[in-house]
């Protein structure tokens, strides 16, 4: 393209670009927006000649249509901003440019760059504030809602894929609440994790489904919603969870084989709440020599020193522990290379976490389907960075420590 300026303009243009130096990119900016509305105008009289077969002023024998003036309109390309285009018409109304689509405003970059940045964690008013400054155009809440569509249908593809393929040995189980939009009243809403893990010891997201955390209901309703996508539960052979109401009974029905491995982190959190402050530091170092003794035999051990030394002082903590120690030391049965992830809920902590920070400057999500949008997105991440973490003690899976076991 090629601007042209004349020796008067130029000068003026010196002389404010002197005072404001930045003004000469607005001119050029201004310039070639000039320059694209043409082009694409010229671009859609050949598309509209091509279509009548004949050229301007041309006359065709049997051919009644032909051109009927133009209407204005603005479309935002990616870079340009706003670009006035005149979109010319035929007398039988027939003509379609494929240039400029009816009712697309902006170019598919534009929305493919809004739902980028909205799935960064960047609030859908927040991009609304920020895209005449971005992309030249101001661009309303609902429409950055709207450019995210065709990435809702990728996501919900995804969020209930088939599962016939993969083989699950553990699930780690937990869910996470979020402030979201229903209806017209801002509302809590619960949403339901499953991660699972391999053969291989590799970690994938199976579940964000939306269902009342505490009720055993719901969670039965995953369970047979992971069936029904294809999961073989006779592979499943354990469950990692917090101990949530009712979870830990339609785990094992739903998943007879499996054994149940109650969060330690939780249970020595029930213990301690009902220690006094001044002995709550020997308390949790006498319960750490339990949860990682050596062997099931050094940690039952271990626990009837505990009963004996704590019975008396504080009888409600020594009941507390009892009545989950056999379900928090589960781990004992599985390979010992794997107990550092087994004790715990940390790797779904750890997701949980990550969906709580990305969601916080949103403060309200949009809806069900923004969340399921936005906590998809971030699980495909971690999933990422999980392929070269798998569970287990972390020294056996680097290459170095192998080479090093090689050489020795």
């Amino acid at each position: 393209m090629e601007l042209k300026v004349s020796v008067s303009e130029a000068l003026a243009l010196i002389k404010e670009v002197e005072s404001v130096p930045a003004k000469i990119f607005e001119y050029i900016g201004m310039n070639i927006q000039k320059e694209v509305s043409a082009f694409l105008t010229n671009l859609m009289d050949q598309e509209l000649t091509h279509h009548l077969g004949r050229d301007k002023y041309e006359r065709k024998e049997g051919n009644a249509d032909y051109r009927n003036g133009r209407y204005t309109r603005t479309f935002c390309i990616k870079g340009i901003g706003d670009v006035e285009v005149r979109i010319p018409r035929d007398r039988n109304g027939d003509f379609r440019t494929q240039v400029i689509p009816r009712g697309k405003k902006y170019e598919d970059r534009i929305t493919e760059d809004l739902a980028a940045m909205y799935l960064t964690g960047i609030s859908t008013r927040t991009l609304s504030l920020l895209s005449k400054r971005l992309i030249g155009r101001s661009i309303s809440p609902t429409e950055v809602s709207n450019a995210t569509t065709e990435l809702k249908q990728a996501i919900e593809k995804w969020r209930t894929r088939d599962l016939s393929h993969e083989k699950i040995k553990y699930m780690i189980i937990d869910g996470v609440t979020f402030r979201m939009r229903v209806s017209n009243s801002i509302e809590v809403v619960p949403i339901l994790v499953v991660i699972g893990v391999r053969e291989d010891n590799t970690r994938l997201v199976l579940l964000i489904q939306s269902g009342d955390k505490e009720s055993a209901t719901a969670w039965r309703e995953s369970f047979r919603d992971l069936k029904e996508r294809g999961l073989d539960g006779s592979y499943v052979r354990l469950g990692i969870m917090d101990g949530l109401s009712g979870l830990e009974k339609v785990f094992a029905e739903e998943f007879p084989h499996a054994k149940v491995q109650r969060c330690q982190v939780h249970v020595a959190r029930n213990v301690l709440a009902k220690v006094p402050r001044k002995l709550k530091q020997p308390v949790a170092d006498d319960l750490r020599s339990i949860f990682y003794a050596s062997s099931r035999k050094k940690a039952d051990e271990f626990a009837i020193a505990f009963a004996d030394k704590w019975e008396k002082e504080l009888p409600s903590a020594v009941k507390s522990l009892s009545h989950s120690l056999d379900v928090c030391l589960t781990f004992f049965s599985f390979p010992e290379e794997e107990w550092i992830s087994l004790r715990t809920t940390n790797t779904i902590e750890r997701l949980n976490k990550e969906f709580k920070r990305r969601t916080k400057p949103m403060e309200i999500l949009a809806g069900e389907n923004a969340c399921y949008l936005l906590l998809a997105f971030i699980s495909l991440k971690m999933e990422m960075n999980w392929r070269k973490t798998k569970i287990g003690k972390v020294r056996p899976n680097l290459p170095l420590y192998k080479k090093f076991t090689q050489l020795c």
